[in-house]
């Protein structure tokens, strides 16, 4: 996934879920922030972060903030990635062989999934989460309670009971990451429901990703930790 002619600033703070002030070439700039968990571990003043100009140039936010310094990396911020990221991966043929068909936001019980693939004989529901806490080299999601994701979670192992194939998908938005694991001091329900889809059948994956300063590409597997 690439963006287009990305521009450095200065974090200076987080005026709400949508909208940051950024100083960008001597003026301090609002932009747009393409995420609304809290990542207050990332958003901390004085910080670098990546901005890319808005398309629409009537928009009232010239900018869309995108990535976080972080030590000595780049973390992608851009909640739109993942579902890209998991369906250019799906479509080479990474994830699965044999693929007939993806469509995007199918509706399954009361929720809609982020994918929906057949490949080979499977039907295939697909729920993805980008991931940008980091502690100790140890990735978790949620940043915040999610009962939406539970929600999910709980849909998805109804899929299975019903004979889908059924995965959660893990795109953690850096490198340098040891192994994911639910959030439980933050949200222990979700931790617990989460391995109550693992002993259900429903696949938990987690990736990597190499982020420079204008792409954001799915790399490598992590290890789940799931307890």
């Amino acid at each position: 996934m690439k963006y287009q002619s990305m521009t450095e600033g200065i974090f200076v703070r987080r005026r709400n879920r949508f909208i940051a002030e950024v100083m960008v070439n001597g003026q301090c700039e609002a932009v747009h922030v393409r995420n609304t968990g809290r990542l207050k571990e990332l958003f901390v003043e004085n910080v670098p972060v990546l901005l890319e100009p808005a398309s629409n140039p009537e928009r009232k936010t010239r900018f869309s903030l995108v990535c976080v310094r972080k030590k000595e990396q780049w973390v992608n911020v851009d909640s739109a990635a993942p579902n890209q990221i998991v369906e250019e991966m799906v479509r080479s043929g990474r994830l699965f062989s044999d693929v007939t068909y993806i469509r995007r936001e199918k509706t399954f019980g009361n929720s809609r999934f982020d994918l929906y693939v057949e490949h080979g004989e499977q039907k295939h529901f697909i729920e993805v989460k980008g991931v940008t806490l980091e502690a100790g080299g140890a990735a978790r999601f949620p940043d915040a309670p999610t009962e939406r994701g539970i929600k999910h979670i709980r849909e998805l192992i109804e899929a299975k009971k019903q004979g889908f194939l059924a995965s959660i998908v893990f795109v953690i938005q850096m490198k340098g990451i040891s192994y994911f694991e639910p959030n439980k001091e933050n949200h222990p329900e979700f931790a617990r429901v989460l391995k109550e889809a693992k002993d259900a059948g429903v696949e938990i994956l987690a990736f990597d990703c190499k982020v420079t300063e204008d792409s954001i590409e799915g790399d490598q597997p992590v290890p789940v930790v799931v307890e």
